[in-house]
């Protein structure tokens, strides 16, 4: 049903979503919609790689896709929705990738376009930005939220959601309040709470040790402080009516562990951490809407040029390696060298490399 497929937005996922319709449509028609009037960037890149056919320098250019992807920031798609509205033609069908769905949803209501949007959104993503850093590979296995207006042809529906699956995608289908309060909790609030943290560490008394002494738990709870603040300024702003509950929520439950750790109630902490680690156990193996991290930790010896010769041999075997480092506080890990990888191929090969070679590793 889609042959003819449009992007505003080819970063990250815009880029992974159009990489992933050219490998699996070869003769599909890609077009990118550029303000600049001057190629450059991303949709660069994208045409240089043959995953993109053209540019296109005004809205009305994207006139007779079939399908359009809004992959701009959360408050960009919004302003798109109501300049796009005059300018597609019958035919043609909208989705979005953003985070927050009830704000656009609304801005479709406003347009009159309620029979012709599907709100999406992949949960995965990086925190890489740009096409240079996306792949085809991001969409797989990974849950894909889809929200429809009540008055959409549930053959539309039925055709995108057949799209997402052909993607090696989930699709889950939510209404905007149930995508919208779940992302509350599994995704903007853990960023506050990591900024937070961080800012914790940084205006205490004694920043400088608590910076010596941090080790990779702290770092790997508070990665995603690192995320763009332009952004997320705006993904938790598009969806305060969610997030602030959310919030305060969280906020009780630190008050309730207060209570517990101050009254010295024999028992409470370790229910505590029985009832979340056992749910957190329950969680499923597939991507989520946090970036995920590729992991391995290795004990080598302290001598001249042991990293050097380890890291020679991964790159011998065309292993990748996304950041390296010495593990100075082991309090809660094993392992002298902590190895980031950037995808769980090259985490599987680097495992099975370095045991072959007489390596101890800790996955």
């Amino acid at each position: 049903m889609f042959q003819n497929f449009g992007f505003i937005g080819l970063g990250l996922i815009g880029g992974s979503i159009a990489r992933c319709l050219r490998s699996l449509y070869p003769s599909c028609r890609i077009t990118a919609y550029s303000r600049r009037t001057a190629l450059s960037g991303d949709i660069a890149e994208a045409i240089c790689a043959k995953v993109v056919d053209d540019a296109v320098f005004a809205l009305s250019g994207l006139s007779e896709c079939d399908l359009i992807f809004l992959c701009a920031p959360v408050e960009n798609n919004i302003s798109y929705i109501g300049q796009l509205a005059p300018l597609i033609s019958s035919h043609t069908v909208l989705t979005d990738v953003g985070s927050v769905k009830s704000g656009i949803h609304e801005a479709v209501r406003a347009a009159g376009l309620s029979e012709r949007f599907i709100g999406g959104h992949p949960m995965t993503g990086s925190e890489r930005n740009s096409f240079s850093n996306s792949s085809a590979l991001l969409m797989e296995n990974a849950y894909y939220a889809v929200t429809a207006e009540p008055s959409c042809p549930a053959e539309l529906v039925e055709a995108f959601v057949s799209l997402v699956r052909a993607m090696k995608s989930i699709p889950v289908i939510l209404t905007t309040e149930e995508h919208d309060d779940a992302v509350s909790a599994i995704s903007h609030v853990p960023h506050l709470i990591a900024a937070q943290l961080v800012n914790l560490v940084r205006t205490s008394e004694r920043s400088a040790t608590m910076k010596l002494l941090a080790a990779g738990g702290f770092k790997d709870i508070t990665r995603i402080a690192s995320s763009s603040p332009t952004l997320w300024e705006g993904i938790l702003s598009s969806n305060k009516n969610f997030v602030l509950p959310t919030l305060k929520r969280y906020i009780s439950l630190l008050n309730e562990a207060y209570d517990v750790l101050s009254k010295e109630q024999p028992g409470k902490v370790a229910t505590l951490f029985e009832e979340a680690g056992a749910f957190r156990n329950s969680l499923s193996e597939r991507k989520g809407v946090l970036p995920e991290q590729f992991l391995l930790y290795a004990d080598i010896r302290d001598e001249a040029g042991a990293i050097a010769t380890f890291a020679t041999l991964l790159a011998n075997n065309r292993v990748s390696l996304k950041n390296i480092g010495i593990v100075h506080n082991r309090e809660f890990e094993r392992g002298v060298l902590r190895i980031e990888f950037y995808d769980k191929d090259a985490l599987e090969k680097a495992f099975t490399l370095l045991r072959s070679n007489n390596y101890t590793i800790y996955r």
